[in-house]
């Protein structure tokens, strides 16, 4: 399975609310059509996360804890 950072979990956490990995990619890429010219370590986090879900199965998706982690 594909090891995610903290921050792309979190990312994942704040977006996925019940979501696929299809309707979470699409959240993601939703937003990053929102996102300031100044975002830009943002947009590498969104980046890098749709990268991984894109070679995540569903079932690999379904196995992974989305709870945030703030503590960290």
């Amino acid at each position: 399975m594909m090891n995610f950072t903290n921050d792309e979990m979190n990312l994942m956490c704040i977006y996925s609310a019940g979501s696929s990995r299809i309707g979470l990619m699409q959240k993601l890429t939703e937003m990053k059509k929102y996102l300031e010219r100044d975002e830009v370590q943002l947009l590498a986090l969104t980046e890098s996360t749709l990268a991984k879900l894109g070679t995540l199965t569903d079932e690999e998706f379904g196995q992974l804890e989305l709870y945030p982690d703030f503590d960290v």
